[in-house]
């Protein structure tokens, strides 16, 4: 960035045009609310590990090169320690994703009310509410004391 510009305070009197506003001056920035929710717990801790695994796997791959690049002893024991950490780092990922899943089947997903899916179980719901209404009635199936009703009197 250049550096900023400094305005004498003799030039901006003189000619009434001020880039300031007198008032107080404005915050360097405005918090604002997220838009996502924050992860839950497990998951963040997954996919921290997660990251941390991936990183380490790619100075480790990186490493790997530049020491076969110059020749070195050491790039063969580390090309094998690369594919070891490779599919470690494949699992710790997949272990995000597993832990994700777990944590929604355990403790639900965020429904909102107006849900489309909601409102198409209810209307099941009550369809099916008013079939077997309808077919208690027309059946004639009769309740277990109308019988007893019947033979007392």
């Amino acid at each position: 960035m250049p550096p900023a510009r400094a305005v004498k305070e003799e030039d901006t009197t003189a000619t009434g045009d001020r880039s300031r506003p007198e008032g107080p001056r404005q915050p360097l920035w405005v918090e604002e609310p997220a838009t996502r929710r924050r992860m839950p717990d497990p998951v963040r801790t997954a996919a921290v590990r997660a990251v941390l695994i991936t990183s380490l796997t790619l100075i480790q791959a990186m490493v790997a090169f530049l020491s076969e690049l110059a020749g070195s002893w050491l790039a063969f024991p580390m090309v094998l320690a690369g594919v070891g950490s490779t599919v470690v780092a494949t699992w710790s990922v997949l272990d995000v994703w597993v832990t994700r899943q777990v944590w929604n089947q355990r403790n639900g997903v965020v429904s909102m009310p107006s849900s489309s899916a909601r409102q198409l179980r209810r209307e099941r719901r009550a369809a099916r509410r008013a079939a077997r209404t309808a077919e208690r009635d027309g059946a004639g199936i009769r309740r277990r004391d109308a019988g007893r009703r019947l033979s007392r009197a």
